[in-house]
């Protein structure tokens, strides 16, 4: 038979046995946590966006890194920005997996920058996305036409575009994309200068939107007849595509372009 003493220690055994085990499971489902936090945190993906500083384009600029910090935060992925090329060489561009042409030109570019550039694109060694100012391609601030990049633009050189502006409507040509999922047949797209080129890019392209220039209000003589504004080159390895609409902030109250932005987004980084 136990003694009143043994039973006391066998309490007293049992009470700190209790609280060990209790503080091994608080222990266990912290480092659960830590370890949950830790992956929340990582970033799926990164992304490095070459954005036009200063000048007309600036507003725009600043609503997007605005809309691109949510959607990094609701997406899980990261981003960093530059605003010159002078960083931009293979080991650089090694880290992202997206790169992001926000408004800058393709000119004036450092030849390493471009060299590096094109080798991340025809080897597929990660996503590209260009907005609007990407196809200001010809004879622009003292530099000359970079014909790789016209080349990837489908062989296009600006000619001009609608400095008054007009609202249009935007024609989806390839519905079964996911660049355009949940975009349905068509939307409009206020206040847009609407480049054009010294012709049509689509027979070295795969289109997957036009803007119908019968939509323009008001009217503008500049047209092209077929005018892409939306695609992407299945010619090179990396996951590319090109949005012509990018002048103006106001861009990013409207749900049907920051759905494609967001498509675009997921899509070129392959997630």
């Amino acid at each position: 038979m136990l003694t009143r003493e043994n039973k006391v220690l066998i309490r007293n055994r049992s009470r700190k046995q209790g609280i060990l085990s209790a503080c091994c499971a608080l222990l266990l489902c912290a480092g659960f946590a830590c370890a949950a936090r830790a992956q929340n945190t990582t970033p799926k993906f990164r992304v490095v966006a070459l954005a036009e500083k200063g000048g007309i384009h600036k507003p725009y600029v600043d609503a997007a890194k605005i809309w691109l910090q949510q959607e990094s935060a609701r997406d899980h992925f990261s981003i960093d920005y530059i605003e010159d090329t002078s960083r931009i060489d293979d080991a650089f561009l090694s880290h992202y997996q997206l790169f992001i042409q926000l408004n800058y030109p393709p000119y004036g570019w450092t030849p390493a920058a471009a060299a590096a550039f094109m080798k991340y694109i025809d080897q597929g060694e990660g996503g590209w996305i260009g907005f609007h100012h990407a196809t200001l391609l010809g004879h622009f601030d003292g530099y000359g036409l970079w014909d790789w990049f016209s080349n990837f633009m489908g062989g296009i050189q600006f000619t001009n575009y609608i400095a008054t502006f007009a609202t249009a409507t935007v024609r989806v040509e390839d519905r079964s994309s996911p660049l355009m999922k949940g975009l349905g047949g068509s939307f409009q797209i206020e206040n847009e200068e609407w480049y054009t080129y010294d012709k049509s890019p689509r027979p070295n392209v795969h289109v997957l939107a036009s803007v119908d220039e019968r939509t323009y209000q008001p009217d503008s003589k500049l047209k092209m007849g077929d005018h892409p504004v939306v695609w992407t080159n299945e010619h090179v390895k990396a996951r590319n595509v090109y949005i012509f609409m990018g002048h103006h902030p106001e861009l990013f109250q409207n749900q049907a372009y920051t759905r494609l932005f967001h498509n675009a987004i997921l899509w070129a980084a392959a997630r």
